[in-house]
């Protein structure tokens, strides 16, 4: 027989808790900004939180970077959408009133 010490019945208590609900925010907006289409305030929220997340956050620096380059993809992508709006729509608004 040897000195060996009894295994443990029963599994470890998880710590539990959300150890970085910024990270984990801004990745919720992020995808949310994806599914919910071309909006500005959701990329912008989930842009912001991202970057606060990954000064405070170490944990959940990789959450936090995929919600900002969604976020940051989604925010760009509305950008482009609104600036092609504007200079198709303008022009065609201003010959509508002078003809």
């Amino acid at each position: 027989m040897t000195n060996q010490a009894p295994l443990p019945t029963t599994a470890p208590a998880a710590t539990g808790g959300l150890h970085s609900p910024l990270s984990v925010t801004s990745l919720v907006l992020g995808i949310a900004s994806v599914a919910l289409g071309f909006t500005l305030v959701v990329p912008v929220v989930g842009l912001v939180l991202g970057l606060v997340a990954r000064r405070r956050e170490p944990d959940g620096r990789t959450m936090a970077l995929v919600g900002v380059i969604s976020s940051a993809v989604m925010l760009l992508g509305s950008l482009a959408v609104l600036l092609v709006g504007l200079v198709v729509a303008v022009p065609v608004g201003l010959l509508h009133l002078l003809g």
